[in-house]
């Protein structure tokens, strides 16, 4: 979409905020006997949403601790308009359980009130409501093992996450679409699609999408949860963002970037306490598909900073000015000491249209402290060789705002990174990137309805 569009379709939001709910036609019109819920401190209590009934959420809701909330396949909850202390957002608390499990017939939405399902709103379209929240009590980079989610005001307990439990369970999030969240709360102070504060590795999240984020498309802070078949797109900030201490698997990932807002496709950051960062950010990355926002944009395709590490492997970015960030001190712990360690890893990737096809400076060092770093940039252009990087077409098609990101290349097949042993979550496949030859963004995703992804 481009800048004036944009500005023309939140114009046109505006307008319609400002009518009487009920009487808005090219919208969604919520009947008499659909379900307004709002929080005045007891949370959502242990209950089911059911499909067929319309949801609409006032404010931020939570999922206190000890509740659990049921979510049937096909329930579409719709979010009120509204920004700062009216904000509406879904919170699970640390305690609290989420078990939101669609299928690929029968997905669940999370939407702004304003959506019709039917077009009403820009795929693109960000900022119409808050976000979903997800807390636990796995370990976090923090001096007192936990802390505040952003987004959520101080003074609200329910909103702290962390403890010492890895092991936890939020609950499940299969088949659920996120779509045009990120509302401001304040000045530069927006909700990410999705957040996972302190989420252990219990939680299952599988088959999610988030589409249009007025910040990041999801941010993850510490924790150890995994996920797979993730998909974020037109996100105005970074796709993803890992903070904290995060230890867990992502594999299967598509990342597309907003080309007028959109940051970086990862970062990766370390924690709060830099001097031991420990836990360090260690997440573990395959199969990754990512479009950035062209070559004359100065972005990076991933940093890391704050002393995080980290493997990302079997993966594909196109269309990005910069490479690699890495953080280098050489008066304090930083993520070049992760890379020294073996810590972080970067193999058997293919790249195109990034760093203008170019070896020499794809590990961009940032010395923090103006150190010389002219030897140790020589050695990252060798590791990056050593490594079976190669900067080759992956065979994919991009027409404006359409991606066919399927490939029947033989390029997509050779020099694959192997997998960690003894590892139940990984699949074991073929091919670097999110799809390879099956596109399992079906008819559950929007990115598939509307053709942006084929």
């Amino acid at each position: 979409m481009t800048f004036r569009k944009k500005h023309i379709a939140l114009f046109l939001m505006l307008i319609i905020s400002i009518a009487p709910f009920s009487c808005r036609k090219s919208n969604y019109i919520i009947e008499a006997n659909d379900v307004v819920i709002n929080d005045n401190g007891g949370g959502t209590g242990t209950t089911t949403w059911e499909k067929g009934k319309e949801y609409l959420l006032e404010g931020r809701v939570f999922v206190n601790d000890g509740q659990v909330l049921t979510i049937e396949a096909g329930t579409v909850v719709r979010f009120k308009s509204g920004n700062g202390a009216a904000a509406s957002a879904l919170i699970v608390s640390r305690g609290g359980k989420i078990i939101a499990e669609g299928t690929a017939s029968d997905p669940i939405v999370f939407t702004s009130e304003n959506d019709d399902l039917e077009g009403s709103v820009d795929a693109e379209e960000s900022g119409l409501w808050g976000g979903l929240i997800i807390l636990g009590s796995a370990t976090i980079n923090s001096p007192t093992d936990e802390a505040f989610i952003e987004g959520i005001p101080l003074s609200e307990p329910r909103g702290i996450f962390g403890g010492n439990n890895d092991s936890d369970n939020s609950g499940i999030l299969k088949y659920v679409s996120i779509r045009h969240s990120g509302t401001e709360l304040g000045n530069n102070n927006e909700i990410n699609g999705l957040t996972l504060g302190g989420v252990g590795n219990a939680t299952i999240i599988e088959n999610i999408e988030v589409i249009g984020n007025a910040d990041d498309g999801i941010e993850i802070f510490g924790g150890t949860v995994n996920l797979k078949r993730i998909a974020v797109a037109f996100s105005d900030d970074d796709a993803i963002d890992i903070d904290l201490g995060y230890r867990g698997i992502i594999q299967f990932v598509c990342l597309i970037q907003n080309e007028l807002y959109g940051d970086k496709l990862l970062e990766i950051d370390g924690g709060e306490e830099i001097k031991t960062s420990h836990p360090y950010s260690l997440p573990q990355i395959y199969n990754l598909t990512a479009v950035g926002r062209g070559e004359n944009v100065l972005n990076s395709c991933i940093s890391f900073w704050d002393n995080a590490g980290g493997t990302v492997a079997n993966s594909i970015f196109i269309n990005q000015t910069k490479g690699i960030e890495i953080e280098y001190s050489a008066s304090r712990h930083s993520s070049f000491d992760q890379w020294e360690i073996g810590n972080l890893k970067f193999e058997n990737n293919i790249l195109f249209n990034v760093n203008k096809n170019m070896q020499k400076g794809f590990f961009h060092l940032i010395a923090i402290n103006d150190e010389s770093i002219e030897n140790l940039t020589i050695i990252l252009e060798n590791y990056f060789l050593n490594t079976k990087n190669q900067f080759v077409d992956p065979g994919f098609v991009i027409n404006q705002n359409n991606y066919s990101l399927i490939s029947d290349s033989t390029t997509i097949r050779d020099n694959l990174a192997t997998l960690p042993q003894n590892n139940n979550f990984l699949e074991e496949v073929n091919y670097k990137g999110a799809f390879g030859t099956y596109n399992w963004l079906g008819d559950w995703s929007l990115l598939n309805q509307e053709g942006i992804i084929w």
